[in-house]
């Protein structure tokens, strides 16, 4: 099996886990984030994902760790809300990503992949 293979089931199983959560499966982009997506382009988002991800979860320790990702703002913030991505105790409940270490680039390139395919999910509603 190839990993894009592995994660893209691995994404598929968590989202439908945090889907069943009350507090992660209330959050949902507005109709502002969907035009601003729409007007950036899924590429672009992407790139603001990895951006996020490496500045504000990446290093070890983590600065403020649990207070480093706004409620809204960006689409990534409410994204990484939903999907458990927003600190590193999140990532470490949902997704057994460790809180000790630093992120490696498959630990980043997962988080993204899990963060895009929410905000596909999102949109395509």
């Amino acid at each position: 099996m190839k990993i894009e293979d592995y994660y893209t089931l691995e994404v598929n199983k968590v989202l439908y886990k945090l889907s069943k959560s009350k507090f992660r499966s209330r959050f949902h982009l507005t109709s502002k984030d969907i035009l601003y997506i729409q007007s950036k382009g899924f590429d672009e988002i992407k790139k603001h994902a990895y951006d996020f991800i490496s500045k504000r979860l990446a290093s070890y320790p983590t600065l403020n760790d649990g207070k480093q990702t706004p409620m809204r703002g960006h689409p990534v913030f409410v994204a990484q809300h939903a999907t458990a991505t927003c600190c590193r105790g999140c990532l470490y409940k949902w997704h057994h990503i460790s809180k000790d270490k630093e992120l490696t680039k498959d630990d980043i390139n997962y988080i993204v992949m899990v963060i895009m395919k929410w905000i596909d999910n999102e949109v395509k509603k």
